[in-house]
């Protein structure tokens, strides 16, 4: 198994501007990120991770657009209020779409999740809100349901009716950038469903992510900006799974394929990054305040799934979470994930839920390591751009700081020159 890093120092856009990256053309695997291609990737059998801001991966075939819109069908809308940092994001599914869900989080905020069981009757999902605003937020997806129903979208209820089917999860951004009472509501979600299409999928400071902050244990006078971000991976059989993550956590982002903080709690100074690994050990502070956190995001997939089938990839895709996130899952946030799978590959690809969920996982962590890069800052939040790493990382991620020590090879002796024979 090999992780290779993709990402070069980013660069830094205007609020709610999209990243853009370099053309493709090299290391094999067509790289595309939201508008605009990146080249490199390495590919291994189910476990891999080549990202990039908004990145995708092919193995053959076309290029592809970049995000959760490389899955056929998938729609995608960001609304960011204009009184303060705040708004929603919406993902419109096509007829027909099985939804799955997995919360780990200690301190979730959600909508229509039960209806996701398994166990349950309805098995389809016709949207996912993301939104900000706390639980204030999970309004949005009162004007998701109305747009559906103007557009005659739902499940159908006897000859006539149709109920939109509209699962949402919400983040905490009330204290970031004035008034906290100035939230989404159902006109955010009506007009990022409006605004929801099937194109490149804009990440950074915008919908769910434009409050988003990021290492929030010593609170929030050391913490950075987070956001949106998506990724995708397309196999040769035409299958596509992909993620569009909200990233509002309490802990830091690592990047998973060299063990490095991108961004996170900050030192007292607030010039560099303090790196949680390290003050959680030295017994530092232990987790923030409950509620004020939470990543949520979706993953989409053409694979054909079962409603269990979907909730496990939905939970497989969490330790994508895990891997770019520390620390994550705590009492502190409320990390959740909708999985959807629009059931088009074709039978003759017909993938697994195991193949599906790992993959997932790979993007959910490429798409977070997007949403960091991809921020703007705001007063006192400044991104992932504007900070250096922790004093001492190194790119050997067996030498981070949560690394065992590792024997090193005994030094040759020095070599003494031959004794002269008389």
């Amino acid at each position: 198994m090999r992780y290779v890093s993709l990402w070069p120092a980013p660069s830094t856009g205007g609020y709610g501007s999209c990243r853009r990256s370099a053309p493709a053309g090299a290391c094999g695997s067509a790289i595309s990120g939201g508008r605009f291609t990146r080249a490199a990737g390495v590919v291994t059998t189910l476990v891999l991770l080549c990202a990039g801001p908004g990145w995708s991966q092919e193995t053959g075939g076309g290029a592809p657009g970049g995000g959760l819109t490389d899955v056929p069908g998938i729609r995608v809308g960001h609304h960011t209020l204009a009184e303060r940092p705040t708004g929603c994001t919406v993902v419109l599914a096509p007829e027909g779409t099985v939804g799955g869900v997995d919360v780990r989080g200690g301190a979730p905020g959600t909508r229509e999740t039960d209806l996701l069981d398994p166990v349950n009757t309805v098995e389809i999902v016709n949207a996912v809100v993301l939104a900000g605003g706390s639980a204030f937020g999970l309004d949005a997806a009162s004007g998701v349901v109305r747009y559906l129903e103007e557009q005659g979208v739902g499940y159908p209820v006897g000859p006539v009716v149709r109920v939109p089917i509209v699962s949402a999860a919400i983040l905490y951004d009330l204290g970031v950038g004035g008034d906290w009472t100035v939230r989404p509501g159902p006109e955010c979600g009506y007009r990022a469903a409006g605004g929801a299409t099937g194109g490149p999928v804009e990440s950074g400071s915008v919908g769910a992510g434009a409050g988003a902050t990021v290492g929030k244990l010593a609170g929030m006078g050391r913490a950075m900006k987070g956001g949106v971000g998506s990724a995708s991976v397309t196999l040769p059989g035409g299958l596509v799974v992909a993620a569009l993550v909200a990233v509002n956590s309490v802990g830091d982002v690592i990047d998973p394929a060299t063990g490095r903080v991108v961004a996170g709690v900050r030192t007292e100074d607030g010039t560099t990054l303090a790196d949680a690994r390290v003050l959680l050990r030295a017994g530092g502070p232990s987790g923030g305040s409950a509620g004020r956190n939470t990543t949520i995001g979706v993953v989409a997939t053409n694979a054909r799934l079962t409603k269990a089938e979907a909730a496990r990839v939905a939970l497989m895709a969490q330790d994508g979470y895990a891997r770019a996130l520390y620390p994550a899952h705590t009492p502190g946030d409320g990390d959740t994930t909708f999985s959807l799978a629009t059931g088009t590959l074709p039978d003759s690809a017909r993938a697994s839920a195991g193949q599906v969920g790992a993959l997932a996982a790979d993007v959910v962590a490429a798409a977070i390591l997007d949403a960091v890069r991809s921020a703007t800052p705001l007063p006192g939040l400044p991104t992932a751009a504007d900070l250096q790493p922790p004093p001492g990382d190194r790119p050997d991620p067996s030498e981070h700081p949560t690394a065992p020590p590792r024997p090193h090879p005994p030094t040759a002796p020095t070599a003494r020159p031959p004794t002269p024979h008389p």
